[in-house]
């Protein structure tokens, strides 16, 4: 069972994107092929009260309305995404919409067939448009959706079942489209799920079933990340946090009760959420923006044109970056090194350990020349550390975590203890390794070139694809000195679910995958001769 539909599970998923505030314009454009196809089939599209705080949620409802676009919404009113649901729209949803008055449509058609029977002429059709809007404000208020052309049915209980056909079936017989507005409660009919305050258990590890305690809890990075930030907005108080729906899960919430009024969830609106850090620059704040790693991908004209363009200093932390498990290739976090290596004066780092994670936070926020600095780190457990006071890390310069002469492997983000590893098992092979932790993507050090020069073999190791990440931006330093390197990475394609160990495995990304990489790498060279091949392979 995938995290999220899957098309390939079954023929009732359509989407495999996992990403809010898709959904209405996915039904819009199905809607209309049908149309125009000479079909009859009816498009349902179901869109949470959380995803409505979306910006791409609004422009299709915007071009729906105005085309009429035969979709059925049903809104899933919960009054949550993750956490509670931020916006004025979400947040007096209910109270502002009103109740389906069946009677409205029955005089409505009446006076239809009233205006029918005067003759036409511009001033009648408009005399009789005027009449059916003051009917409406009389007997039913217009609702935000109706504003815009499209009807509503609503609000009501989206736990009676049969309430909830006897609706869908009216408005099926209903042109153009029209919002089916439902109310629900999240978790329900699990008494730990309906009372958890933080998320209703959204996403959880294994737990005990009675007690919805989970039965192990390890130090996480964005519980590392968490507490850094803690610390660094208490030294500095023009620090400014702010996530996309994502308080919790990105390890905010006790910078939230810490800082309140220095805390901006501004729901799934990730677009705002990057001009608004902007915005706070401009006027001298040092806003922190917190997101997932994939979630990023949504706002990449704002980071460039709004942020980098402006030299802002605006500090991006992108949590899941990597391979991320078992929620599949909508959540994989493995571009944000391509898409951020071409903003122009954006300084892009790796943590390898927890430590590193507080240093390169620090260093964003202090450092003398500020500007828009990105740090991506992984999902997952850390060890548990001793944290020392946080130090700067110099932009741009790396650290020879081990000397050798075999071959030049330079790892960055969580990939670099996975080469630690495979040094040690080529060191008993007698081919020793430097293993450099390339904790800056972008500058690269200076002293790559001399490196280089000084092995026989250059590798590169990253969890981001191939295409233009941090290998590639090796390459293109070492290629005017004719160097040839080997990158490892994800290859071109999008990654399927499974646990993170077992998918680096299967990428050749774990430490014997690595290994073989290098040694193949050196037979390559001639440094090694070539490793026998078994009959078929």
């Amino acid at each position: 069972m995938s995290g999220y539909p899957n098309r390939s599970e079954s023929e009732h998923d359509f989407i495999e994107n996992s990403h809010a505030s898709t959904g209405l314009s996915y039904a819009a454009g199905m809607a209309e092929a049908l149309q125009r196809q000479g079909r009859d089939d009816q498009v349902v599209v179901v869109v949470g009260d959380g995803a409505l705080t979306g910006g791409m949620a609004y422009e299709a409802l915007n071009n729906i309305g105005h085309r009429k676009t035969p979709v059925i919404i049903v809104v899933n009113d919960n009054g949550r995404s993750y956490a509670p649901t931020i916006g004025g729209l979400a947040q007096h949803l209910a109270q502002q919409l009103t109740v389906l008055n069946p009677s409205y449509h029955r005089t409505k058609n009446r006076v239809d067939r009233m205006l029918r029977a005067v003759p036409a002429g511009d001033k009648a059709i408009e005399a009789g448009r005027r009449i059916k809007e003051g009917l409406k404000e009389l007997v039913s208020p217009r609702t935000f959706f109706e504003y815009l052309g499209i009807k509503y049915s609503g609000p009501i209980n989206g736990h009676h079942i049969e309430d909830v056909e006897r609706t869908l079936r009216q408005v099926s017989r209903l042109r153009g489209p029209h919002v089916v507005h439902v109310i629900t409660t999240k978790g329900r009919g699990y008494g730990p799920a309906e009372e958890d305050e933080i998320d209703h258990l959204h996403g959880v590890s294994a737990f005990d079933v009675l007690t919805a305690k989970p039965l192990s809890r390890k130090m996480l990075y964005t519980d590392v990340f968490g507490e850094a930030l803690v610390q660094e907005a208490e030294r500095d108080s023009r620090l400014i946090a702010i996530t996309a729906a994502m308080g919790s899960s990105a390890g905010l919430g006790t910078f939230a009760d810490r800082f309140p009024d220095r805390f901006f969830d501004v729901g799934i609106a990730e677009q705002h959420a990057v001009t608004f850090a902007a915005g706070l620059a401009m006027a001298g704040m040092r806003p922190v923006v917190v997101i997932y790693s994939t979630f990023l991908q949504r706002a990449l004209d704002q980071v460039m044109m709004d942020v980098c363009l402006h030299r802002l200093p605006v500090t991006f932390v992108l949590d899941r970056s990597g391979i991320t498990g078992d929620d599949g290739p909508s959540h994989h976090g493995i571009f944000d090194l391509t898409f951020l290596r071409a903003m122009p004066g954006l300084t892009l780092a790796a943590p390898s350990d927890p430590q590193e994670l507080r240093d390169l936070l620090h260093t964003a926020l202090v450092r003398k020349d500020p500007g828009p600095f990105a740090i991506r780190f992984p999902k997952g457990a850390v060890e548990e550390d001793e944290p020392r006071p946080p130090q700067v890390l110099p932009v741009g310069e790396w650290e020879v975590r081990r000397q050798g002469s075999a071959a030049l492997l330079l790892a960055t983000g969580k990939l670099v203890s996975v080469a630690m590893e495979a040094a040690t098992l080529l060191d008993g092979e007698g081919l020793p390794l430097t293993v450099v932790n390339c904790r800056y993507i972008k500058p690269l050090d200076p002293r790559l070139e001399s490196w280089a020069r000084r092995h026989p073999a250059v590798l590169t190791l990253e969890d981001n694809v191939a295409t233009g990440g941090f290998g590639s931006a090796v390459a293109e330093a070492l290629a005017p000195f004719g160097i040839p390197v080997t990158l490892m990475a994800v290859p071109d394609s999008f990654v399927e679910q499974g646990a993170q160990a077992e998918l680096l495995k299967q990428l050749g990304l774990d430490a014997a995958g690595v290994a073989a990489r290098v040694r193949r790498s050196l037979a390559e060279s001639e440094m090694l001769p070539a490793p026998a091949t078994q009959p078929g392979s």
